[in-house]
Protein backbone atom coordinates (compact mmCIF):
# COMPACT_ATOMS: atom_id res chain seq x y z
CA UNK A 1 0.00 0.00 0.00
CA UNK A 2 1.28 2.88 -0.74
CA UNK A 3 2.48 5.76 2.11
CA UNK A 4 0.29 8.52 1.33
CA UNK A 5 -3.02 6.74 1.92
CA UNK A 6 -4.42 5.81 5.03
CA UNK A 7 -7.56 4.49 6.14
CA UNK A 8 -9.92 5.85 9.09
CA UNK A 9 -13.10 4.66 10.77
CA UNK A 10 -15.85 6.98 10.30
CA UNK A 11 -19.35 6.14 13.12
CA UNK A 12 -21.44 7.29 10.04
CA UNK A 13 -20.46 8.12 6.75
CA UNK A 14 -21.73 11.69 4.94
CA UNK A 15 -22.67 12.31 1.85
CA UNK A 16 -19.04 12.36 0.28
CA UNK A 17 -18.60 8.67 1.47
CA UNK A 18 -22.02 7.67 -0.27
CA UNK A 19 -21.08 9.22 -3.66
CA UNK A 20 -17.84 7.65 -3.66
CA UNK A 21 -18.94 4.40 -2.70
CA UNK A 22 -22.05 4.10 -2.83
CA UNK A 23 -22.74 5.13 -6.43
CA UNK A 24 -19.10 3.89 -7.54
CA UNK A 25 -20.23 0.43 -6.90
CA UNK A 26 -23.90 0.98 -8.53
CA UNK A 27 -21.93 2.57 -11.44
CA UNK A 28 -19.65 -0.52 -11.41
CA UNK A 29 -22.76 -2.95 -11.55
CA UNK A 30 -24.29 -0.98 -14.11
CA UNK A 31 -21.09 -1.46 -16.49
CA UNK A 32 -20.81 -4.65 -16.14
CA UNK A 33 -24.26 -6.07 -15.11
CA UNK A 34 -26.70 -3.69 -17.42
CA UNK A 35 -29.08 -1.45 -16.04
CA UNK A 36 -30.62 -2.47 -13.32
CA UNK A 37 -34.72 -1.61 -14.12
CA UNK A 38 -35.24 -0.40 -10.92
CA UNK A 39 -38.06 0.26 -8.69
CA UNK A 40 -39.11 1.18 -5.41
CA UNK A 41 -42.51 -0.44 -4.13
CA UNK A 42 -44.41 0.61 -1.22
CA UNK A 43 -47.98 -0.35 0.16
CA UNK A 44 -48.82 0.62 3.59
CA UNK A 45 -51.60 -0.31 6.10
CA UNK A 46 -53.62 2.29 6.94
CA UNK A 47 -56.43 2.54 9.93
CA UNK A 48 -59.56 3.92 9.35
CA UNK A 49 -57.74 7.50 11.40
CA UNK A 50 -55.24 7.23 8.30
CA UNK A 51 -52.69 6.29 10.64
CA UNK A 52 -50.10 3.53 9.64
CA UNK A 53 -50.54 0.21 10.91
CA UNK A 54 -48.53 -1.93 8.81
CA UNK A 55 -46.73 -1.88 5.37
CA UNK A 56 -44.20 -3.81 2.85
CA UNK A 57 -41.17 -1.96 1.30
CA UNK A 58 -39.77 -3.33 -1.27
CA UNK A 59 -37.85 -2.97 -4.79
CA UNK A 60 -37.25 -4.22 -8.16
CA UNK A 61 -33.97 -4.68 -9.70
CA UNK A 62 -32.65 -7.59 -12.34
CA UNK A 63 -35.54 -8.97 -12.70
CA UNK A 64 -35.65 -9.89 -9.23
CA UNK A 65 -38.35 -8.47 -6.34
CA UNK A 66 -36.23 -7.80 -3.22
CA UNK A 67 -38.86 -7.26 0.00
CA UNK A 68 -37.27 -4.92 2.49
CA UNK A 69 -39.62 -5.06 5.17
CA UNK A 70 -43.30 -6.30 5.93
CA UNK A 71 -44.80 -5.25 9.39
CA UNK A 72 -48.38 -5.15 10.61
CA UNK A 73 -49.51 -4.12 14.22
CA UNK A 74 -49.89 -7.25 16.45
CA UNK A 75 -53.23 -6.69 17.26
CA UNK A 76 -53.78 -6.74 13.72
CA UNK A 77 -51.93 -10.37 12.56
CA UNK A 78 -54.17 -12.91 11.60
CA UNK A 79 -56.35 -11.18 9.68
CA UNK A 80 -54.94 -11.34 6.52
CA UNK A 81 -53.27 -7.89 5.85
CA UNK A 82 -49.98 -9.50 5.49
CA UNK A 83 -51.22 -12.16 3.12
CA UNK A 84 -52.72 -9.16 1.15
CA UNK A 85 -49.52 -6.98 1.60
CA UNK A 86 -47.30 -9.91 0.43
CA UNK A 87 -49.93 -10.65 -2.59
CA UNK A 88 -50.13 -6.74 -3.79
CA UNK A 89 -46.11 -6.48 -4.19
CA UNK A 90 -45.77 -9.98 -5.37
CA UNK A 91 -48.54 -8.84 -8.27
CA UNK A 92 -47.00 -5.46 -8.82
CA UNK A 93 -43.67 -7.24 -8.90
CA UNK A 94 -45.54 -9.32 -12.07
CA UNK A 95 -46.73 -6.50 -13.86
CA UNK A 96 -43.02 -5.37 -14.29
CA UNK A 97 -42.00 -8.66 -15.66
CA UNK A 98 -40.32 -10.06 -12.66
CA UNK A 99 -39.39 -13.70 -12.16
CA UNK A 100 -38.33 -14.07 -8.91
CA UNK A 101 -38.35 -12.56 -5.27
CA UNK A 102 -36.15 -12.71 -2.39
CA UNK A 103 -36.13 -11.81 1.72
CA UNK A 104 -34.90 -12.28 4.56
CA UNK A 105 -36.51 -12.83 7.85
CA UNK A 106 -35.23 -13.70 11.73
CA UNK A 107 -36.30 -17.20 13.05
CA UNK A 108 -38.28 -15.26 15.60
CA UNK A 109 -40.22 -13.30 12.94
CA UNK A 110 -42.00 -14.95 10.10
CA UNK A 111 -40.53 -17.78 8.62
CA UNK A 112 -43.52 -19.78 8.59
CA UNK A 113 -45.34 -17.21 7.09
CA UNK A 114 -43.21 -17.24 4.23
CA UNK A 115 -42.82 -21.24 3.50
CA UNK A 116 -47.01 -20.50 4.17
CA UNK A 117 -46.39 -18.32 0.87
CA UNK A 118 -44.53 -20.66 -1.72
CA UNK A 119 -40.84 -19.50 -0.42
CA UNK A 120 -38.20 -21.63 0.26
CA UNK A 121 -34.90 -21.40 2.47
CA UNK A 122 -32.00 -21.07 0.52
CA UNK A 123 -29.43 -19.95 2.97
CA UNK A 124 -29.64 -20.01 7.45
CA UNK A 125 -27.20 -17.91 9.40
CA UNK A 126 -26.87 -19.90 12.89
CA UNK A 127 -26.98 -17.58 16.10
CA UNK A 128 -27.57 -14.31 14.49
CA UNK A 129 -28.57 -12.66 16.70
CA UNK A 130 -27.76 -15.61 19.72
CA UNK A 131 -30.01 -18.33 20.30
CA UNK A 132 -32.13 -17.47 16.73
CA UNK A 133 -31.41 -17.91 12.88
CA UNK A 134 -31.61 -15.89 9.98
CA UNK A 135 -33.21 -17.11 7.40
CA UNK A 136 -32.83 -16.20 3.50
CA UNK A 137 -36.08 -17.10 1.72
CA UNK A 138 -36.86 -17.17 -2.43
CA UNK A 139 -39.95 -18.07 -4.17
CA UNK A 140 -40.19 -17.85 -8.69
CA UNK A 141 -43.26 -15.92 -9.14
CA UNK A 142 -46.01 -17.51 -11.32
CA UNK A 143 -48.22 -15.97 -13.44
CA UNK A 144 -52.17 -16.30 -11.29
CA UNK A 145 -54.48 -17.95 -13.00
Amino acid sequence: MDKEYNIISLDKPDDSVWDVVGWGIHNYNIQIAGDTQSKQLCFVLRAPDKKTVGGLIGKTYWDWLYIDLLFVKEELRGRGYGHRLLEMAEDEARKCGIKNVYLDTFSFQAPDFYKQHGYKVFGELKDFPAGHQRYFFTKQLRNRV
